[in-house]
């Protein structure tokens, strides 16, 4: 769809647009300081109002920090059917999206509501990064180690919820995790250890490798083994049926360019997995892996595993096995 949109004309002060299907736009003002814009939004992920405020707000803070800025500002964007969803319900929506603002320290500067069939929650983020410190798509190199901050398989889970087969346990683990901040995208940045970077989320971490791959031009290999996941619960959900239809887009897509090896079926489906809010996919220099790891332990990122490596452009692309 996007190819049949006329193409703008270039700027010199536009690091990172739509070219590289990166998380965010980056557009430099100074030598030293450039813009971070990116929104975000979807209809409610669980039933909980004011945890659904926080995991939308969380989830569109995130494209900021994976391209290694800092949240500034940030406006609501709400969608809501007045009949069927009551004052105290937006309330506390925007509470759960005011509160995770704060914990990102940035500022809620307003918003705009309209009405919807079903609800929709998000934000609009504008955050600042320094030009030589942006992460995108399109910086990784051959040797970089791919490192995964939080673990997979929300949408598994979610799908779940939903169903009404997963247990109240895997509930509160998956609602905390999707509401945790990306924050230590922002630091391992700044510190130049990370030049390239996404963040895991709709298209699942195959999906968003593989954009990263053919900005960048490289391949990457994945082990499977290495991959963290929810819960063991995941795997119970999968063999009961449990697998949201944007995970099963997420493979077909990406299907003829994996070379899937002995990866069983479970993982498979977990590497594909439509995440909400999912982490940090990193791009990592071996020499500055200590240091970085030692950034997500401050940050108590969710997960910190080494899960492949980005290697020189293949015949076929991502592998894993």
């Amino acid at each position: 769809m996007l190819r049949r949109l006329p193409t703008p004309d270039k700027d010199p002060r536009l690091l990172v647009g739509a070219a590289t299907f990166d998380d965010a736009g980056v557009y430099r003002l100074r030598s030293d300081l450039a813009l971070v814009q990116t929104v975000d939004f979807f209809t409610p992920i669980v039933d909980d109002p004011y945890a659904y405020g926080q995991i939308a707000a969380a989830n569109s803070l995130s494209d900021c920090y994976a391209m290694g800025g800092r949240p500034l500002t940030a406006m609501n964007i709400m969608g809501v059917p007045p009949d069927r969803v009551g004052p105290d319900v937006i309330a506390q929506i925007l509470k759960g999206g005011a509160d995770k603002v704060k914990e990102a320290r940035c500022a809620l500067v307003g918003g705009h509501t309209i009405k919807n069939p079903e609800p929709i929650y998000g934000l609009s983020v504008t955050g600042t990064v320094h030009p030589k410190r942006v992460m995108s798509n399109a910086a990784a190199r051959p040797g970089d180690l791919l490192v995964l901050t939080k673990p997979l398989g929300t949408g598994i889970a979610t799908t779940g919820i939903k169903r009404g087969l997963a247990s109240p346990e895997l509930e509160r683990k998956v609602i905390k995790l999707m509401a945790t901040l990306n924050t230590p995208g922002a630091e391992v940045a700044e510190k130049g250890l990370v030049k390239a970077g996404t963040d895991v989320t709709g298209f699942g971490l195959l999906g968003h490798l593989d954009s990263l791959c053919r900005a960048s031009g490289v391949d990457a290999d994945i082990d499977a083994a290495q991959i963290p996941v929810i819960d063991t619960e995941i795997f119970k959900l999968i063999n009961g049926g449990c697998v949201p239809g944007g995970t099963k887009a997420n493979m077909e897509a990406v299907d003829r360019d994996v070379g899937w090896g002995n990866t069983d079926d479970h993982y498979r489906t977990i590497l594909a997995d439509a995440q909400t809010s999912g982490g940090l996919l990193l791009c990592v220099p071996p020499k500055n892996l200590d240091a970085v790891m030692a950034i997500l332990k401050k940050h108590r990122a969710p997960a910190r595993k080494v899960i492949g490596q980005i290697v020189r452009l293949k015949k076929r692309a991502r592998r894993a096995v």
